[in-house]
């Protein structure tokens, strides 16, 4: 399988990277000019627990794109959830017409966006459950060591080969699984999301501190635990992820069991490594854009169309809205959400 990676940030290289590692055909494209150039010259190193890899994906700048000339068997879609539109349409004329898929490899719900430009019959999804950075041009970082780290869904549930080659393509960087429930995994790794990458931005600290800190592990479940309640509302079969189940996060929102998911979240962390920082407190410390309103945003916006209450996600949406994009995560910006607690 020929693979183009739209976007070497954390995901797309330390994925690209290890593919690359596993004898696969890979090529990262993005727009970071110094990172594209690094790889070039001297290789991509990706670090895990383990070890330091030095691996060799092709990598290429944004505009070199116009010369490949031997289409793609697949494309992954890696980048921020607001570029999803203009990244599959910049690879629709680079993967094979016939055959070639496009692969969803982002965080929020995206797929039927990536799915209206590059056709649905083309279209699958991956489920991403390890964390990854890139700090410094030509360096992927994972942090964590979840398994199995991908899951693979048709948009229709079926069990297709392609999904199934995915799988196994997939195992090179971390066990993979197949998927018959798009939908249900989406909103359930949603949920993850929502409990922990806008309070890592919001507040400054990393992965393993907002599940060890009391009060941002408080706050966390019930961001969560109001992505579950919108996910049943819409007739969604949720999914435990990284051990947590959905049922459990919200009976402990509403003060039953709360100390089995808060045991539970303290494993997590442990998983998560002391250096894990997600998505969302990465695009807050580099000053850029955050996908506040393609993850709690979005949540928000559904609950109000099916009529379930989100006021913490709400409480969350607006404190970034009012931060803007250049600022510094500090936990007094979560007071807010600390004084809503039950």
């Amino acid at each position: 399988m020929r693979i183009g990676i739209m976007g070497a940030g954390g995901i797309g290289s330390v994925v690209g990277g290890l593919l690359s590692k596993g004898g696969h055909d890979v090529t990262l494209v993005d727009q970071w000019p110094e990172h594209v150039n690094k790889i070039k010259a001297d290789g991509l190193m990706v670090e895990t627990r383990e070890g330091e890899h030095l691996t060799h994906p092709r990598a290429i700048h944004l505009h070199e794109l116009q010369l490949e000339t031997v289409p793609f068997d697949a494309a992954f879609i890696a980048v921020k959830s607001y570029d999803t539109e203009w990244a599959t349409t910049m690879m629709l004329n680079y993967v094979d017409p016939d055959h070639g898929i496009f692969v969803d490899f982002q965080n929020g719900i995206n797929d039927e966006r990536m799915a209206a430009i590059a056709g649905v019959e083309r279209s699958l999804a991956c489920i991403i459950t390890i964390s990854a950075a890139v700090y410094e041009p030509g360096r992927g970082i994972r942090t964590d060591v979840n398994s199995p780290g991908f899951k693979i869904a048709e948009h229709d549930g079926s069990d297709t080969p392609r999904a199934r080659q995915l799988v196994e393509v997939m195992n090179a960087v971390e066990r993979s699984e197949f998927s018959n429930d798009l939908w249900g995994e989406r909103w359930s790794k949603l949920m993850v999301n929502c409990m922990n990458n806008a309070l890592s931005g919001v507040s400054g600290y990393g992965t393993a501190e907002v599940r060890t800190e009391a009060d941002t592990r408080r706050i966390g479940i019930q961001l969560g635990a109001e992505v579950a309640r919108v996910a049943n509302a819409q007739g969604k079969h949720l999914h435990p992820v990284l051990g947590l189940s959905p049922e459990a996060v919200i009976d402990a929102a509403e003060g039953r069991n709360v100390e089995e998911v808060e045991d539970m979240l303290l494993e997590t962390a442990r998983k998560a490594g002391a250096g894990g920082v997600p998505s969302f407190g990465q695009d807050v410390r580099k000053g850029r854009r955050t996908e506040i309103d393609y993850l709690n945003g979005y949540v928000s916006d559904m609950g109000r169309k099916v009529g379930v209450p989100t006021p913490f996600n709400d409480k969350i949406v607006e404190i970034v809205h009012d931060l803007g994009i250049h600022f510094t995560g500090d936990k007094r910006h979560i007071q807010p959400l600390v004084d809503m607690l039950p």
